[in-house]
């Protein structure tokens, strides 16, 4: 049976229209290797503005993960949101599944819109790829916001216990549903407070539209995250470094964040979110975008909270 109406695509046309309203026009990249990326790109640059790249995580795509905050960026920063591969209209048939082939190819769309020097944010899986890219292109990235990101994880961390759940293809299961029980689970995981009720035909409708496409590739992107991870291996960027987590964090635990301060040093702050979870981004708009604020566009570090 056709469904003729669906909540997600609504919700995505509305978010679609809020980037447009907020300066942003979308883009398709033809990288002519197999790789196509999609980005949002300002109408017009400003060049007295700084640039400022938003890097998504697991799960929805780009206008979903950034549509509730976009407006508030765009007046101050020349913004890019690109859609991750295999997320949104990017994809490749390359076989690379690192986040180092991801950061590369978000930089060849900078690269495209001749884009010299960025600030990024990365959410999550994003966060991986934004520290790639601070790492590889250390020249390009003047300051880094990591937003509950497990860099710092290691492979040994989940049989350890660090995780609720112990098993990776069980997390990967999680991480990529395909069921609405699936779905509720992320949903319990990833929020503080968590929806109490849900009709199944939403979850399955959110499901259709958001991950049905690239599901082996989207578990591999998420197997190869932890495959012989080790933090000892784990570069130190040297950027200024900005890591908000949340309280409650339950897909990366808030332990990673006090491992990444420690990793990095001086140079990096961490701001606790308080009675939330991984989706702070969310559950606490308004905080989130005031220690954005004061970290880019203010300068000034926030002041380090932690419970």
């Amino acid at each position: 049976m056709t469904q003729c109406f669906s909540l997600t695509e609504t919700r995505t046309r509305c978010y679609m229209s809020t980037f447009t309203g907020s300066g942003l026009r979308s883009t398709i990249t033809d990288f002519k290797d197999g790789t196509v990326m999609h980005c949002w790109v300002p109408k017009t640059r400003t060049e007295s503005k700084p640039n400022l790249l938003l890097i998504h995580g697991l799960g929805a795509n780009a206008v979903w993960q950034w549509g509730d905050i976009i407006r508030n960026l765009t007046p101050f920063f020349n913004v890019y949101v690109p859609d991750l591969i295999f997320f949104g209209e990017s994809y490749t048939t390359r076989p690379e599944r690192t986040e180092k082939f991801q950061a590369e190819c978000v930089m060849r769309v900078l690269e495209a819109n001749s884009v010299k020097k960025v600030s990024l944010v990365g959410l999550s899986y994003g966060g991986f790829v934004g520290y790639s890219m601070a790492e590889q292109y250390s020249e390009v990235v003047e300051r880094v916001v990591v937003c509950s990101s497990g860099v710092c994880m290691e492979e040994k961390d989940i049989k350890d216990g660090l995780f609720p759940v112990s098993d990776l293809e069980e997390a990967i299961n999680i991480l990529v549903p395909q069921t609405p029980q699936k779905l509720k689970e992320l949903l319990g995981y990833s929020f503080f407070k968590p929806p109490r009720w849900l009709p199944s035909c939403f979850l399955y409708d959110f499901i259709e539209a958001m991950c049905m496409d690239y599901i082996e590739e989207k578990r591999e992107l998420v197997q190869i995250i932890a495959k012989g991870r080790k933090l000892s291996e784990l570069p130190k960027i040297c950027q200024p470094t900005l890591i908000i987590w949340g309280e409650h964090d339950r897909v990366f635990p808030l332990e990673l964040g006090h491992r990444l301060k420690r990793h990095l040093g001086e140079q990096a702050q961490l701001v606790v979110i308080s009675n939330a979870g991984h989706a702070f981004s969310s559950e606490k708009t308004k905080e989130f975008y005031k220690n954005l604020k004061s970290f880019l566009i203010d300068l000034q570090p926030p002041a380090e909270k932690s419970p």
